[in-house]
């Protein structure tokens, strides 16, 4: 495998480990400044210039993105998946992953268990806003911060409310969120590589400090993850359309709370802590996957005249209800199920056994006119453009 590892800091440990552990197992490996490529959209098909010369060809990119050059470095990853390169962290994923607000609502979206967040501009909303998370004392969040570097703790609504005034004022976007106090101080970083947590770590605060991040001085230590931390460790990468990322949780008094999916996750803490080669087996998982590029699959499908994906809710009163899938009719009608999901179950490419029940949403390609037909139906509007009426603005109420 040629693989290429995009850093801009060749000398860290995260770095080196990886390229050891690939060179170690017969690699050819290079690390790449993400800052040197340029992307190439002149000719016929997609292609990158690295130091204004030609990319020569790559089996795999192993992404290290800074937070600093999210926006350039997930545009260089995208290009390599439009060549058909692979990559175990889409861009999109890495995208997501950044922002605290994005990554917040798509799992959410999931049903995965996080501490009670909310997010508000007016200033006039930050008290209720307090509220609906529990009150104080209350966590508060910039959006892009890393390493526990803009995580605030307000002991009270008063200087929450300073807090958060003080950091808008500055045109910073910040999350307010509870503070789950039986954590004391504690989370738990998982590994994840592929459908598995490789290693595990908790992470324990130094002090009276309520950040555990290694980077503030917290200590860390082995631990053997319960099913359930494993489960929404995975699920939460996967969702977040990451296969290497390192997810932190809570120990919450009703099992684990997502706080967040680090797209670039540091190598040093749980491998020292853990005495396992975690390079080893993200390279040894790119190595198995390198044939299966990531790739846009809403955009490979969507290009064909009157086709497209959509996810049809089966719903109460719907006659597919107790069906099997085979019998469901959606064959006939030009539409194939890509996955089932049933609760926080996804069951991919469902079997034609599979019988329906009310509540399941189907992920769908197929004839757009045929699903529509499928949903519940909805005034249309007519497609003709109507000329411009004599009042087109009306008078709106201020709010």
């Amino acid at each position: 495998m040629k693989l290429a590892i995009l850093s801009r800091a060749p000398r860290s440990y995260s770095t080196q480990r990886l390229r050891t552990a690939a060179l170690d197992r017969g690699h050819h490996v290079k690390v790449l400044n993400t800052l040197r490529f340029g992307i190439d959209l002149s000719g016929d098909e997609p292609d990158l210039q690295f130091r204004g010369k030609h990319l020569s060809h790559y089996d795999a990119v192993l992404p290290r993105i800074g937070n600093s050059v999210t926006y350039f470095g997930t545009a260089v990853v995208r290009q390599f998946e439009q060549m058909d390169v692979y990559t175990p962290n889409t861009s999109w994923g890495i995208a997501n992953s950044r922002d605290k607000l994005r990554a917040t609502q798509i799992l959410s979206r999931h049903g995965i268990g996080m501490p009670a967040t909310t997010f508000v501009r007016d200033r006039a909303d930050v008290i209720p806003a307090i509220e609906r998370v529990g009150g104080a004392p209350v966590v508060i969040k910039l959006l892009e911060g890393t390493q526990g570097i803009g995580v605030i703790l307000a002991p009270d609504i008063k200087v929450a409310e300073a807090i958060i005034e003080t950091l808008q004022s500055t045109r910073q976007n910040v999350l307010i969120q509870h503070f789950v106090s039986e954590s004391k101080g504690r989370d738990i970083r998982a590994l994840v590589v592929g459908d598995r947590v490789v290693a595990a770590m908790r992470r324990v605060a130094k002090g009276d400090e309520f950040r555990s991040n290694v980077h503030r001085g917290g200590s860390v230590e082995a631990v053997h993850l319960d099913p359930d931390f494993e489960k929404a460790a995975v699920r939460s990468a996967q969702i977040m359309g990451l296969r290497v990322a390192g997810v932190d949780m809570l120990e919450g008094n009703d099992g684990p709370l997502v706080m967040e999916v680090n797209s670039s996750p540091g190598l040093e803490g749980i491998e020292t802590a853990t005495g396992l080669d975690v390079a080893g087996a993200i390279i040894d998982f790119v190595d198995n996957q390198v044939a299966f590029p990531e790739i846009d699959v809403r955009q490979r499908l969507t290009v064909s005249t009157g086709y497209g994906v959509a996810e049809i809710v089966v719903l109460e009163a719907s006659d597919l209800v107790g069906k099997a899938l085979g019998d469901s009719g959606l064959r006939e009608r030009d539409v194939s199920v890509l996955t089932l999901h049933r609760g926080t179950t996804v069951i991919p490419n469902p079997a034609a056994r599979h019988v329906l029940e009310a509540g399941d949403r189907l992920l769908c390609f197929g004839k757009l006119e045929e699903m529509r037909s499928m949903i519940p139906s909805r005034r249309r509007r007519s497609r003709k453009v109507k000329k411009l009426p004599k009042e087109p603005i009306h008078d709106a109420p201020a709010g």
